[in-house]
């Protein structure tokens, strides 16, 4: 899958995924103005014009990428696993794209609904799956740990 930013000097390229998920999180909806939609992508991702590429570091666990030209939303990064979440609307190809499930669903507002029948995560269920794979990460040997490092 390839995107772009809206000023075109950022380019992303992401293994081909379908599955979109949907964050109802306070950060997401600050971020964005409304819930995120993003395709995750893992760690193999290509990004183009890194020197248009602005972070900030949102939450312990993760940072936020955007073009600092025009303000796209590029990318949530999970640290402890390096990989990528990377907003829907940037790729050009949609097709065949599904929302799959969506997160912090006890967060979102009463303002908006989704008519997409999806798997959902309430905040509890979130923070639990992220505390966790966080503490499994953390667990698994780094490069150059191990047998036969050193």
């Amino acid at each position: 899958m390839k995107g772009k930013c809206l000023c075109g000097s950022v380019t992303i390229v992401a293994p081909s995924r379908r599955q979109v998920g949907g964050c109802h999180c306070d950060a997401c909806r600050r971020w964005g103005g409304g819930p995120a939609f993003a395709i995750e992508c893992g760690s193999d991702v290509e990004i183009h014009g890194r020197e248009h590429v602005e972070s900030y570091r949102s939450s312990d666990w993760a940072e936020r990428g955007f073009c600092r030209r025009c303000g796209t939303h590029l990318y949530y990064r999970y640290l402890p696993r390096s990989t990528y979440a990377i907003p829907a609307g940037i790729f050009g190809d949609v097709e065949g794209l599904e929302l799959s499930h969506q997160l912090f669903i006890d967060r979102k507002p009463p303002y908006y609904a989704l008519a997409n029948e999806t798997a959902t995560l309430s905040h509890d269920e979130a923070m639990s799956a992220i505390r966790k794979d966080r503490a499994d990460a953390a667990a698994e040997p780094k490069q150059g740990d191990g047998p036969g490092a050193g």
